[in-house]
């Protein structure tokens, strides 16, 4: 299916530009994100790689699975470091 295809391409750019945040995020020690966003970004891919297995969509919900993994990254990172202030100078 072509759905399938385009809707994997666009979960894993989303992901994607998610790592160079990632990896900012464990060198300066800091929750890049706010709170909420990370919870319920994540929370609401992981909803919606299982809506896509239902409907046979296998390699969108792997790649939504990779995306959603990524925030729950961002969003873990926030609950260990904390929230950055971003007055500080690097």
């Amino acid at each position: 299916m072509i759905q399938d295809i385009i809707l994997s391409v666009i979960a894993f750019l989303f992901g994607y530009v998610l790592i160079p945040q990632i990896v900012y995020g464990f060198k300066l020690k800091k929750g890049l994100i706010d709170f909420k966003t990370g919870l319920i970004t994540s929370v609401g891919l992981y909803i919606t790689a299982v809506c896509f297995f239902t409907l046979g969509l296998f390699f969108s919900a792997i790649l939504n699975i990779f995306s959603a993994s990524c925030w729950l990254i961002l969003f873990l990172q926030r609950l260990k470091y904390g929230k950055i202030n971003l007055e500080e100078k690097e």
